[in-house]
């Protein structure tokens, strides 16, 4: 059996091994990091020579964290990325190649159906009635989309909020409030199965997801990284922030919003907790802490979303879908029964 994990912004480990009576047999690590000593090699072996095939990523990265000095250098790679291999060898975690996933292009919708959808498909996919997918969204209407654990009184002034005609919707995933004006944002969607973040923290799976965007941005021309727990800067500020959400059907949405030419005067007088933020980091304006994708590429967002799309069509095995008359009335229905009643909206006040 052979596993592979590819260490976002690190390095390929790569496992071998059989399985006799339970036990992992004949185990053998490879791959392009660097580890020091190099000796150090036979030690990561002999710790997982023998554990039980049932044993979880994280029970397998301690066995091989204890059998290590802690003077050896791991460079590139991790004693989680080991165990994330070791799952993947044994069919218990599955990697971007093992499967082909449904793309999604833009669709103008009104923006609360989205967050509807971001409800109807993680269903879709876990029923089998379709495979992962990535979709782009697109909307025709002004939208404030807040994080499931958010107060509305807290994040929302509600004059500003009235005054450029602008709505709440609650959506199911954690995180911050999402400023959405048509045209002013770039946003996605991934659905994806929880064996494809099998061993990963919540932390390192926002990364892992996340790491084909970094190398479609710096094919449009922005150098972008990763800021823990789940942003996306470059050295001229934040462009996005993801959010996510494990169902237990076993299917994990992961969304982002990344800015590409926010009013972000307008968006201090809607949203309470941007003020703060920016108070907080001694920032004058806006401006300078949501740094727009137009002011670094120069491209229109049509033009970024189509290289975006090219991009993860090009890094994994994918087909061309759309959404449904079933999904989009489903959709519609939930926007009505959930996601437009102040029950749900105003559940955290």
């Amino acid at each position: 059996m052979r596993g592979e994990y590819k260490v976002p912004q690190g390095k390929l480990v790569a496992v071998d091994l059989d399985v006799v009576e339970d036990r992992l047999r004949h185990v053998s690590v490879s791959g392009d990091f660097f580890l020091e000593p190099d000796s150090a090699l036979e030690d990561i072996n002999a710790a997982l020579e023998g554990m039980p095939a049932t044993a979880g990523a994280e029970e397998l990265a301690q066995a091989v964290t204890r059998a290590l000095d802690p003077q050896v250098a791991l460079v590139g790679f991790s004693a989680d990325a080991v165990g994330i291999a070791v799952r993947r060898a044994l069919g218990h975690a599955t990697s971007w190649a093992d499967h082909t996933f449904e793309v999604i292009g833009p669709r103008v919708l009104p923006p609360a159906l989205h967050v509807a959808l971001d409800e109807v498909l993680p269903g879709e996919v876990a029923a089998g009635r379709r495979g992962p997918l990535m979709r782009i969204w697109d909307w025709d209407a002004p939208l404030v989309v807040i994080g499931s654990f958010q107060s509305v009184r807290n994040e929302i002034d509600a004059e500003g909020l009235a005054r450029h005609g602008m709505t709440v919707v609650r959506r199911v995933s954690g995180g911050g409030a999402m400023f959405m004006e048509p045209g002013n944002c770039i946003t996605y969607s991934l659905v994806v199965p929880t064996s494809l973040v099998e061993g990963l923290s919540f932390e390192r799976s926002y990364a892992f997801l996340d790491d084909w965007v970094l190398g479609a941005l710096k094919e449009v021309g922005v150098d972008a990284r990763y800021v823990p727990l789940n942003d996306i800067a470059s050295d001229a500020g934040k462009i996005g922030g993801a959010a996510q959400k494990r169902f237990a059907s076993g299917v994990v949405l992961h969304h982002v919003t990344m800015s590409y030419d926010i009013d972000a005067d307008k968006m201090l007088e809607v949203l309470r907790i941007g003020r703060e933020k920016m108070s907080d980091k001694g920032t004058a304006s806006a401006n300078k802490r949501v740094d727009p994708m137009r002011s670094q590429t120069g491209m229109s967002r049509a033009a970024i979303i189509d290289a975006f799309i090219a991009h993860f069509e090009g890094r994994y095995d994918t087909v061309r879908s759309d959404y449904t008359e079933d999904e989009l009335a489903r959709a519609e229905q939930l926007v009505q029964d959930k996601f437009l009643d102040d029950a749900w909206t105003y559940r955290v006040p």
